[in-house]
């Protein structure tokens, strides 16, 4: 049965309009269909009628509040790409019928240095796409499991047109959280990089290391991945269950993106940079293993880590993606069968990524 969400009095003013949405009630409810309330348009606001919505392992991590931050109800979802039907009176860069994305911020105070310096991710006052308070009215975020969604201007980015909608949607998340580190540490040709794991992040990690022109491993322990790995366009696979092939692949890494989800010991995976090789940890939120000074000091290695982008670099992703053709390999799902693609994600029974199109109707709810 559908749940209405009902507004409090102090959201009423500016939240009117009805939104068909997929959301869960509480940490242990499956998701179900709802009635939310989306804001009326300020004057800076730009409303999207979402076409398709990107799955996100964090979306289940949320629903079930694994990181004690969740606020119910919630509509997850951070995404998103549709198309333009309304602007508010202050908005220049964007028209009905344009082609919008929307990734996992809607706001921040855009005064800080970090805003100011195109970063807003690091904005002590960013507002996530879904489960954040609006800074004006102190209302709670609804995500992109929904058929619309109101978003102020500057954090709404343009969906080039030859990039296929249908299946851009995980460059909001998964594209920009592996396009971000490989430029910042100047990926590309000549450059020798390897990518740990092959999964939502790994796979466009691949795609996009190897369309920035470098040399591209795909390290996995899974032989299986080999083939899959190289059709996406990894030039060489390395097993790293086979001792022998690591002890060969010593120090031959400029770069490694280290999209492993899991906690994992990484001494592995810097024994495989080179004297000043930089890995960047994408993957594991959680405790790492296997980091020890020597192996940091003696060959001047570094580990970092990475966000996502901030808008401008967003948009710059997007840009790269439709110049050099990069689509995430996707899976399309209606909104009724989320729950079965939650189900399989906890499996790894996916590749390499959901995308829920919200035209899609057969069996709803």
């Amino acid at each position: 049965m559908a749940t209405t969400v009902q507004p409090s009095p102090a959201e009423t003013a500016t939240r009117t309009t009805q939104s068909q949405a997929y959301g869960v009630a509480n940490s242990q409810s499956p998701i179900e269909p709802m009635t939310i309330e989306r804001r009326a348009l300020r004057p800076e606001d730009v409303a999207i009628k979402i076409t398709h919505c990107g799955i996100c392992h964090s979306d289940l991590h949320m629903a079930h509040n694994d990181w004690g931050m969740s606020v119910y109800p919630m509509v997850p979802g951070h995404e998103i790409v549709g198309v333009v039907t309304g602007t508010g009176s202050a908005v220049t860069k964007f028209k009905v019928g344009d082609r919008a994305a929307v990734g996992c911020l809607v706001d921040s105070d855009l005064t800080c240095e970090h805003c100011m310096a195109g970063h807003e991710q690091f904005c002590p006052n960013w507002v996530m796409t879904y489960g954040g308070k609006d800074l004006q009215d102190g209302s709670v975020t609804y995500g992109g499991y929904s058929d619309h969604v109101v978003v102020r201007q500057e954090f709404v980015c343009r969906l080039p047109a030859s990039l296929d909608i249908s299946r851009a949607a995980p460059l909001l998340c998964a594209g920009i959280t592996t396009y971000s580190p490989l430029r910042k540490f100047g990926v590309g040709p000549g450059t020798k990089v390897g990518i740990a794991g092959l999964g939502g992040l790994g796979h466009m990690g691949v795609k996009l290391a190897a369309a920035m022109g470098a040399d591209v491993t795909m390290i996995t322990t899974s032989p299986e991945k080999g083939q899959d790995a190289r059709e996406l366009g990894a030039h060489h696979v390395l097993i790293s269950t086979d001792q022998a092939a690591m002890d060969a692949a010593a120090e031959h890494f400029d770069f490694i993106l280290n999209t492993i989800p899991v906690t994992h010991d990484v001494a592995p995976y810097l024994n495989l940079l080179k004297p000043n090789g930089v890995m960047v940890i994408v993957g594991a939120i959680d405790m790492l293993q296997g980091v020890h000074g020597g192996a940091l000091a003696m060959r001047n290695r570094v580990i970092a880590g990475s966000l996502i982008g901030g808008l401008p670099e967003t948009q710059e992703m997007l840009d790269f993606c439709a110049e050099h053709n990069v689509h995430p390999e996707v899976e399309h799902i209606g909104p009724a069968q989320i729950n079965e693609a939650w189900d399989r994600m906890v499996k790894g029974d996916v590749r390499y990524r959901f995308v829920i199109d919200m035209a899609k109707t057969e069996g709803a709810a």
